[in-house]
């Protein structure tokens, strides 16, 4: 049995930390991170304390210290939907088998492994397939699902798929993914003052909005737990297309172009502006006190790289659950006869 503030992670294309600031809540010991891109190294060291070594290729396994969690946000780009979806004939998508060859020969308890939802479909389910094989064939049960943040307390639509991975000798058998809080929230309740926004305001004569944009909540008090389209600006493509306040934002991305381009455009308290990077800070799960690259244009972009805070800690939290239930069950059988039993122990 291990408990959770002893836990020793990597984190591997670690971005700005993500799955850092995930595990930081749970004062576990981060012995390693590996990054390419200098922006967000810079970045990684102002807010953790560890500046992150380069390319992961380039590095050995037996130069990376032992760890019981590996995190792994490996690069999307050659299986989204926006792109080519080259998959592992891109160069981008072989870094899963670096992934694999640092898990093969640390052999960590845990893997936690995020891509964009289209991961789990693209070549017909195959590259997904290879994947679970590979963790397979090197000792690992594999489980993965595609969540939507919008679920886990931030009002952003970002479906990603997850895949965890717990060594064979633990006999972890019974994972099941959280399904998240579910509590109603909005879009507005996450933004700044209208004195901090100025700059983000777009003044355009071809701003075009829906007939009826009285956006009214339900009986509970609650609106669409999703991004509610109400106009547009110029043609309406991707960029161009204005969100209410009080659903949820869209998908965060690093790429995209349009005026609204890797926020999206939000008719907030009668304005229509992007997001501002706090803003995006603040839907991807990151605390007020993250500090946030002072140029506004990398500092979109490392957000629309970023896994979502919120769901990491509850995949965190679920494979803790799991895993200490099991250690207890294993140790003190007699002790457990029902889930109330199994609470008090844990």
């Amino acid at each position: 049995m291990i408990s959770i503030k002893e836990l020793r992670f990597i984190d591997l294309f670690a971005g700005i930390g993500g799955f850092h600031q995930a595990l930081k809540n749970y004062q576990t010991h981060c012995v390693f991170a590996s990054e390419w891109d200098k922006y967000s190294q810079e970045i990684y060291l102002k807010n953790y304390g560890i500046l992150p070594q380069g390319d992961i290729t380039k590095i050995p396994e037996s130069a990376i210290p032992s760890h019981d969690l590996l995190c792994a946000g490996f690069p999307c780009q050659a299986f989204s939907i926006s792109g080519k979806q080259l998959g592992f004939n891109d160069t981008r998508g072989t870094l899963f088998f670096d992934v694999a060859r640092i898990i093969k020969f640390h052999q960590p308890k845990f893997i936690i492994l995020e891509n964009v939802k289209n991961f789990a479909r693209h070549d017909d389910g195959n590259t997904l397939q290879i994947v679970v094989n590979t963790l397979d064939e090197i000792g690992y049960k594999v489980y993965s699902q595609v969540l939507n943040s919008s679920y886990f307390g931030v009002p952003q639509k970002r479906e990603r798929i997850y895949i965890v991975a717990f060594r064979k000798d633990l006999q972890i058998n019974n994972f099941y993914f959280p399904n998240g809080l579910n509590t109603p929230i909005k879009l507005i309740d996450y933004c700044l003052d209208d004195s901090e926004i100025k700059e983000f305001v777009i003044n355009r004569k071809d701003v075009k909005f829906k007939e009826n944009i009285n956006i009214l909540p339900d009986i509970m008090g609650n609106y669409p737990q999703k991004p509610i389209r109400i106009g547009t600006v110029n043609k309406g493509g991707q960029g161009e297309r204005i969100y209410h306040q009080n659903g949820h934002a869209i998908t965060l991305s690093a790429y995209g172009g349009g005026v609204g381009a890797k926020t999206g455009l939000y008719l907030i308290n009668n304005k229509v502006r992007k997001l501002a990077p706090r803003e995006c800070a603040r839907i991807m799960g990151f605390p007020d006190n993250f500090i946030v690259h002072e140029r506004k244009n990398i500092a979109y972009k490392q957000f629309g790289n970023s896994v979502v805070v919120n769901v990491i800690k509850a995949i965190v939290e679920e494979i803790f659950r799991v895993y200490n239930a099991s250690f207890i069950e294993s140790v003190y059988p007699e002790k457990i006869t029902n889930n109330k039993d199994l609470a008090s122990i844990l």
